[in-house]
């Protein structure tokens, strides 16, 4: 990719063998996530563990959580050699602070996003998630926020994007918002918890081909 070119950054979720994480990195993904939390793609530490066992160095390692106390994401960081971990319930300011590794907090946008909300994590997060707000749901929901209801992010914490993506609308969304990541899970699956590796190829492609076009439009 030319040095002008600023390049969005890829993460995949909801990975629950080795063979899928192995395609993630292939494909160019520079984070890979585990959930740990209740969903259809929750793994244990031991499949976990499993599924993370050939991740190379650079790749980040994130574990997903939903309010986790932080003798939970101590457990997970020292077995699974976590580089973050995701927290996308209503943890505090002050589990975040606390937390073994760099947060990535999750916020939910229904159909307005307050970027007040997230001023009391300043400084105490690596990067704020936006993903879909859902009755009873913390992520994995498969579909889209309003993306033009996002008027503005934080300008001191990077912005990752979630959601409903996948590789028919992930170009649309990096041009709409200009994220410096984005999230997918569900919208390269085969079935929950099941990534189709073509789906993961396609969703890098589109990110780059996405980025390429950003960069000629000025």
């Amino acid at each position: 990719m030319p040095a002008n070119v600023t390049r969005t950054r890829i993460k995949i979720c909801g990975l629950t063998a080795a063979a899928d994480v192995a395609a993630a990195v292939a494909a160019g993904a520079d984070a890979v996530g585990v959930v740990l939390a209740p969903s259809p793609r929750r793994v244990t530490l031991e499949q976990a563990e499993a599924a993370l066992v050939a991740v190379p160095p650079l790749v980040s390692r994130v574990g997903v959580f939903v309010d986790p106390s932080l003798e939970e994401m101590r457990e997970a960081v020292e077995r699974l050699g976590l580089d973050f971990v995701q927290l996308c319930g209503k943890e505090s300011p002050g589990l975040c602070a606390g937390a073994p590794v760099g947060v990535l907090k999750v916020m939910h946008v229904g159909t307005a996003f307050d970027a007040s909300l997230v001023e009391p994590y300043r400084g105490l997060v690596a990067a704020i998630l936006l993903d879909t707000l859902a009755k009873d749901v913390r992520g994995g929901t498969g579909k889209a926020f309003d993306w033009q209801s996002v008027h503005e992010f934080p300008a001191w914490a990077p912005v990752f994007v979630a959601g409903g993506l996948n590789p028919d609308n992930v170009a649309t969304a990096i041009r709409e918002l200009r994220p410096y990541a984005v999230d997918v899970s569900s919208g390269v699956e085969s079935a929950p918890g099941i990534k189709d590796h073509a789906k993961i190829d396609a969703f890098v492609a589109a990110v780059r081909a996405a980025d390429m076009e950003v960069a000629s439009d000025g």
